[in-house]
Formats: structure tokens, sequence, C-alpha cells
């Protein structure tokens, strides 16, 4: 057989294989190193890849953990548990639910609209359904709330983490799109290539983040019309309303401070993604420490959860560069490259294809995995056929965030089922989170008919 087309048929196998021990429950990491190795062994024996391709891991595990970009993401994931431990939350959750909840559908509302300030705060997913599902979830099941449609707005407003800055996933999307930008426009005969950042990335987000939380409040109020019965108005005594507006200013104002911080310092190019990480985490610690949240125990707690969420993307990420250079160098991305070119309608199917693969791995992959699996194959075809690397990377993002709540293994199902009570089941979960997956899908359907939602604003901010 010609060693080519070998090498290209093992590629594929060694996609689809990873795939499958994936969704035994083996570990991501391991699965990706390990069967990698295992078909590099299988192309090394039909002499269709060279074992010592492999001595380039060092170098590019080097490259990754002295890579500035990068530092943000242990610095965001510390500001996102920081907040977490500082209540604010708590506190946010509280308050709005007052403001709310004269309001049919009010108690949802506030739970978008605090996840909405979380995300852009913490970013921390997890972190967030978890808190959310405690507080809020009680509240609105004794305010009658239909159990589905208080697990889907929590679970929804939970992901937006995802998607809103500073997202640890646009993070090493701009990074990973930075230098395939680069490597595409230098091949094409561009030796001075536009450069793509975090910040660009930041940005393009924004408006697609913001346009999610809208969609979101719509289907509350439109819910609040067509079956008022589902989520009830919450009136609030007179006599409670009388310091409400300075508990919604001492709730607002510390994390709407943080995020100008932050996001401001980014998008006004005063600091880079890594700096304004900086300067989120030691907010974030005098946060809790003026909430008296602060101490030795809480450090060592914050730092191991910390270490623990950091290692465990990186160690994916290890294990995604073993997959990267067995399928590459066995031909799997010619055979990708390929397969997209010939598809019926350009550029459009192709990115429609890569969003649809993308879109039903979320069913059984983690973000990251997938990030680290699909991005890499990709990315340097669609941006080849003149694909906007901003959009992209903003639609990528949109896309997964629905990886979150897909069945079955939607993790912010899991995060939400691990504190609700025992009334409510995953079935319940479940279909409450299926008409938020298509609003997740009407907003990609919009960011890929319009895409200046994305891209409008970086070129204002950067021209």
């Amino acid at each position: 057989m010609d060693p080519v087309l070998l090498g290209e048929i093992l590629a594929g196998l060694m996609f689809f294989g990873i795939i499958g021990v994936l969704m035994l429950g083996f570990p991501v990491a391991f699965s990706l190193a390990g069967a990698s190795l295992i078909f590099g062994l299988i192309g090394w024996y039909f002499g269709v890849f060279d074992l010592s391709n492999l001595g380039a891991l060092s170098s590019r595990y080097l490259g990754l953990m002295i890579n500035e970009v990068l530092v943000a993401v242990p610095l965001f994931i510390f500001m996102g548990v920081m907040l977490e431990r500082s209540r604010i939350a708590e506190q946010l959750l509280s308050t709005m639910g007052r403001l709310f909840g004269n309001l049919r559908g009010g108690l949802g509302m506030s739970v978008i609209v605090v996840g909405a300030l979380l995300a852009a705060s913490t970013g921390v997913i997890g972190a967030t359904v978890v808190t959310m599902g405690l507080i809020s979830l009680p509240a609105m099941m004794r305010a009658g709330y239909d159990p589905r449609l208080a697990c889907g707005v929590i679970c929804a407003s939970g992901t937006l983490g995802q998607i809103i800055p500073p997202s640890t996933v646009l993070i090493f999307m701009g990074d990973m799109l930075s230098g395939i930008n680069a490597q595409v426009q230098m091949a094409q005969g561009n030796f001075a290539p536009t450069t793509v950042s975090v910040g660009d990335l930041f940005a393009g987000a924004i408006f697609p983040g913001l346009m999610l939380v809208g969609l979101y409040l719509l289907f509350m109020v439109f819910k609040a019309i067509v079956a008022p019965q589902t989520c009830p108005a919450t009136p609030i005594p007179p006599e409670e309303r009388a310091g409400l507006w300075k508990e919604i200013a001492v709730a607002l104002l510390p994390p709407l401070a943080l995020i100008a911080a932050v996001l401001g310092s980014i998008l006004g190019g005063v600091a880079t993604a890594t700096e304004a990480a900086s300067v989120g985490a030691v907010g974030a610690t005098v946060l809790a420490a003026a909430r008296w949240r602060l101490s030795f125990k809480v450090l060592r707690e914050v730092a191991q959860s910390t270490a623990l969420i950091t290692s465990m993307i990186f160690i994916i990420l290890f294990g995604a560069s073993v997959f990267a250079i067995v399928f590459r160098l066995m031909g799997g991305d010619n055979l990708v490259r390929e397969f997209l070119v010939s598809l019926p309608g350009g550029v459009i199917g192709a990115v429609l294809v890569v969003m649809a693969i993308m879109f039903v791995l979320g069913f059984i992959l983690d973000t990251f995995e997938i990030i680290f699996i699909v991005v890499p194959i990709t990315a340097p075809i669609l941006l080849h056929l003149g694909v906007d690397p901003i959009w992209l990377g903003v639609m990528i993002g949109v896309n997964l965030q629905t990886s979150f709540l897909t069945p079955p293994f939607g993790f912010a199902i899991f995060y939400l089922r691990s504190v609700a009570p025992s009334s409510i089941s995953t079935m319940m979960i479940y279909r409450g989170v299926i008409p938020f997956v298509f609003i997740q899908v009407f907003a990609m359907f919009l960011l890929f008919v319009f895409p200046d939602i994305a891209l409008w604003l970086p070129r204002q901010i950067y021209g």
C-alpha cells in the first residue's frame, strides 16, 4: 500500500480511536498521549512514522512552560477561586434576587445577570454553577419555579465564563491562533504577518457574550408571558426595600471595579493579559481581605485549588502535543485539508462542518480536550482559506460553551447535580438545559451571519 495513504488511514484511525478511549472514561491526558504513542509505534512498524520526531516534545513542552501569555491562566484561576472564597457571588445573588423579585421571572433574570457579572470577574465555571445552585436553586423552588427552568437558567448562566472575558479558553485560543495565523501568512508569502493577541479575542468576545446574556433574558421574559406559572414573582415587603439600593451598590461596585481594572487595562492597551491577570489576582485578594475572608488557611486552599485546576489543564495540553506531532507527521493534516477543501460551499461549507464536528464532540468531550485536539488540525486550513482568526476564535468559544450543557457529559449538569436536592432528577436538569442549548446555537447562527458582532470592537480598539 502507498505509504502516504497508509499514514493518512492510521491518522484517521488514531483520531477516532482516541475519541473511543475517552468515551470509555480513561483519563484525558494519558489517553491522548498513550493512544498517540501506540499509533506512532504502529506507524513506525509500517515505515510511515519516524520515532525520532518525538524528540521535538521536549522543546515544545519547554516552550509551553516559558510562554508568558499562558502565565495568565493560573493567575486568572487564582482570581476566580479567591473571589469565590470572598462570597461575592452570595451577596450578588441575594441582592439581585430582591431587586428583580417583584417581576415574574425576576429570580431567573437575577441569576442570569449575576452569572454574567461572575463570568467577567471570575470565569471559574464549576464554582459559579455550584454557588448559584446552592443559593438560587432553593430560593427558586420556594418561589414555585418549574424545576426544569430553574436548573436550565443556573447551568446556562454559570457557563457564561466560557465566552465572557477573562476566559481561560480564550487565552489558550488566542495563543494557538496567534502562532497558527503567523505560520499561515508566512506560508502565503507575507513575512510581516498581522498579529492576533489574547486582547483581540477578549475584545471580540464581549459583544457575543452580551448577546447571549440578552437572549437568555429574552427567554425568561418569554416564559413569564406565555407560562407565568413556571416563574412566579416573589414580592418583597416594603420595609425590606429601604436599604436595598445601598446593598446593591455594596454588592456591585467591588466586582465592577475589578472587571474595569482587568478588562479595561487589556482593551486599553495599558497591560497585557498576563499583567492584567496579576492585577486581578491581587485585586481579588484585597477584596477578600476587605470582607474579612482572608487568612492563611484560605490562601492555602486557594493556592491548592489553583494548582490542581492549572495542572489538569496543562497536562491535557501536554498529552495533546503528543497527539499533534503523531497526527501531523503521519499525514493527518493533509487528510483533513483535502476533506475540508473538497466540501461543497467552499469556505462556508468548511466552517460549517468544523463547527458541526466541534458541537457533536461537545456531547462527549470537555472544552479543553476539543480545542487541543481539533483547533491545531482545522484552524490552519480555515485560516488558509481566508477565515478571520478573531471571528473563528470567538465562534469556537461560543460553540464550545454548549459542551458544558449538552447531555450526557455536560459538566455544568454534573456540577449542579452534585448540589441539587434529591427531589430534582438528572433528567429534569437535562430537559432544563435543552432550550438554552438551542439559544446558543441561535447565537452561533447570528454570529455566522453577522461576523461584525465579533469583529467591530477589535477593529475599533486595535484598528
